[in-house]
């Protein structure tokens, strides 16, 4: 094996890539099971989008706080949150992360700093904001994230929110997961600036925009950001150009794409592809080594699958709990 020329070690290339495969078959059997009929609900898929959840949440700890959206499986899994229960609630079973009852764009996972997805687009900025005015006062060092995508970082809520961190110097830093579709509405017809960075500028915060399907680029770019703010360097945006492998929401026609996009994103914009050929080029990871994960990461899902059909449903009884917050 050659010198690595990463500024990740080994071990952390490994782990990058186990949770962005991880993702990536998780994500591909929801299509599958959904189309089965056996996953009750709606469910938005992050594949195609894995590098930028990847690389962002490498630099975070438990401590740290992060707010996804309803294409928050990706979030979920690279914040930490165990996919057998991922998958149990995604299922409407016990066992779930939140016992079954919140479906895929609810899942939460307080320990491990997930404060949620969310189906209101735009909904986390503003729960962000307060976990980050906690983050300051606590002193940690501790920073917080909200996710949008592309339409929902035109909500009312997430500019306010902009502006309220800048004005508090929160230690927060704001991603737009760009991924050129608002539902079915391009990007280029429903945003007026060409970039994200330039909406930040306006509230006085900076910004930087990178390649999202590069994980090295996003590692990167994330790592100085989160650094800065953890040192009282206060908000940031992150904008991540990505593409997303499935419709905006299984069932989705999208009549939307022009003819060969979603073969062409497989084939060329594959962020798990551009990892695999960086790392092995470079001698750090034979391609061995990331085949054996591919086996383990199936046959990890495999698993979570099988013990989420097995698990009860929640009853009746169960409607009356985790209502209220008990102190």
């Amino acid at each position: 094996m050659a010198g690595n020329p990463f500024p990740q070690s080994k071990e952390q290339l490994l782990q990058a890539y186990r949770t962005m495969r991880t993702i990536r078959e998780f994500e591909e059997r929801l299509h599958i099971d959904f189309g089965r009929g056996d996953i009750p609900g709606f469910v938005h898929l992050y594949a195609g989008e894995e590098a930028a959840g990847t690389g962002i949440m490498m630099h975070l700890g438990d401590g740290d706080r992060i707010a996804s959206t309803h294409r928050g499986h990706g979030h979920c899994i690279a914040k930490g949150v165990d996919v057998l229960a991922m998958m149990k609630e995604i299922y409407g079973r016990k066992g779930g992360a939140c016992e079954g009852k919140g479906g895929s764009m609810h899942i939460a996972d307080l320990d491990k700093g997930m404060m949620g997805a969310n189906g209101i687009l735009g909904a986390g900025a503003p729960l962000v904001c307060g976990a980050a005015l906690a983050a300051k006062f606590r002193g940690k060092g501790e920073v917080a994230i909200s996710f949008v995508g592309d339409g929902a970082s035109n909500q009312g809520t997430f500019l306010e929110s902009l502006n309220l961190a800048a004005v508090w110097n929160l230690p927060a830093i704001f991603v737009v997961e760009n991924n050129g579709y608002a539902e079915s509405t391009s990007r280029d017809y429903g945003v007026a600036v060409d970039s994200y960075v330039d909406r930040a500028a306006g509230f006085g915060l900076p910004g930087v925009t990178v390649d999202g399907t590069d994980f090295f680029a996003v590692h990167e770019a994330a790592g100085e950001i989160i650094a800065r703010a953890r040192k009282g360097g206060g908000p940031a945006l992150l904008e991540c150009k990505m593409v997303r492998f499935h419709g905006h929401f299984e069932g989705d026609a999208q009549t939307y794409r022009a003819p060969g996009e979603n073969e062409h994103n497989r084939e060329h914009n594959d962020c798990l592809k551009k990892f695999s050929a960086a790392v092995t080029s470079a001698g750090v990871i034979a391609a061995a080594e990331l085949q054996a994960i591919d086996h383990e990461v199936l046959g990890l899902i495999e698993r979570a699958v099988t013990e989420a059909k097995a698990a009860p449903q929640p009853t009746v009884a169960d409607l009356l709990t985790d209502v209220y917050v008990k102190y």
